[in-house]
């Protein structure tokens, strides 16, 4: 019998040996708390499809958002539900609109210590639930969209926001939002671009967490399921107008995509582990089906070894919590 000089099962012979050779490992720094407030609750309400997620009052949003402090987390994204809607979202411009105080809250809250980020995007405003605004036959108007995305950039900046997540998948976005930061002197507010963000099914417990108005899909300006090349080319694209960070979203059954972008990027790559992807892993969990905290642990780290920079997950305050714990 022959014996190798490298025999790989001799560095996973103990938890220490096997901890000092990974290739890949978590920190709490990596991650990305997404959270969403709702506009006149008195108390937090939980999301049904999303166990252990709720729709933040102001207090609890704060609390939330300190904790992630002390816990190490890297940032925090915010997503507003406004009490009325209408076709231009126009509640999204208000500076005392929902998402815009909660900007204001919580960096009063945290100040530096968390990187806040917001998300830009009409889809939670509108009446009709698109990311847009609809043209006289119903399309979503790309350019007429844009400006108001400007808009909305500056309004977000205003409020204090570090970071903006521009995830309309508008064509020219990053370019109209970047031109819209300068020009009203937020030139050190960074944009992390939803580069690649594809048209899933794996959204359907954030419609509940935003309260989505929708009615039909989004497939005609979020990519398709079936495209790997093209994403290269959305970053590309993002990355011409100034995006400081890029993203793909969803993250678990687009590690190929994530992975590709990685390979590329010469900016920081964030995924998006979303709502669909969490609902699973809870309701196996639930069912006593599979281990949940080693499933967490194990799919958030496998999107780090795809490639990602920093992951958004619901789980990252309480991940964060377990890294810390060793």
């Amino acid at each position: 019998m022959s014996f190798p000089h490298h025999r790989p099962r001799r560095l996973r012979t103990t938890p220490a040996m096997r901890r000092l050779t990974a290739e890949n490992r978590l920190a709490p720094a990596d991650l990305i708390l997404p959270a969403f407030i709702r506009e006149g609750l008195s108390e937090p309400a939980p999301i049904s499809s999303m166990p252990g997620v709720v729709q933040h009052t102001t207090d609890t949003l704060k609390r939330a958002a300190a904790e992630a402090v002390e816990l190490g987390v890297g940032g925090i994204m915010l997503f507003g539900v406004p009490a009325v809607r209408d076709a231009s979202g126009s509640a999204s411009l208000d500076p005392d609109g929902v998402l815009n105080k909660a900007i204001r809250d919580v960096r009063a809250e945290v100040g530096d210590d968390l990187v806040v980020m917001s998300d830009v995007c009409l889809d939670e405003f509108t009446d009709h639930g698109h990311c847009g605004v609809l043209d006289a036959n119903g399309y979503v108007d790309n350019d007429a969209t844009l400006e108001i995305y400007g808009q909305m950039a500056v309004a977000q900046a205003d409020a204090g926001a570090h970071v903006l997540g521009p995830s309309g998948m508008m064509d020219g976005q990053i370019a109209v939002i970047r031109q819209a930061l300068e020009e009203a002197g937020h030139k050190n507010t960074a944009v992390l671009a939803y580069a690649a963000k594809y048209a899933s099914a794996f959204y359907g417990p954030f419609r509940e967490a935003v309260d989505s108005q929708l009615k039909g899909d989004r497939r005609s300006y979020q990519m398709d399921a079936a495209n790997r090349r093209e994403a290269i080319i959305e970053v590309e694209l993002d990355l011409e107008e100034g995006a400081d960070m890029v993203m793909v979203k969803p993250a678990m059954s687009y590690l190929d995509i994530l992975a590709d972008v990685a390979a590329m990027s010469p900016v920081p790559v964030a995924a998006y582990q979303i709502s669909g992807e969490y609902a699973m892993i809870e309701a196996a969990a639930a069912n006593g089906w599979i281990d949940r905290r080693g499933a967490v642990t194990e799919s958030v780290l496998g999107i780090k070894r795809a490639g990602a920079d920093m992951v958004l997950t619901y789980w990252a305050s309480e991940l964060a919590g377990w890294l810390k714990e060793g």
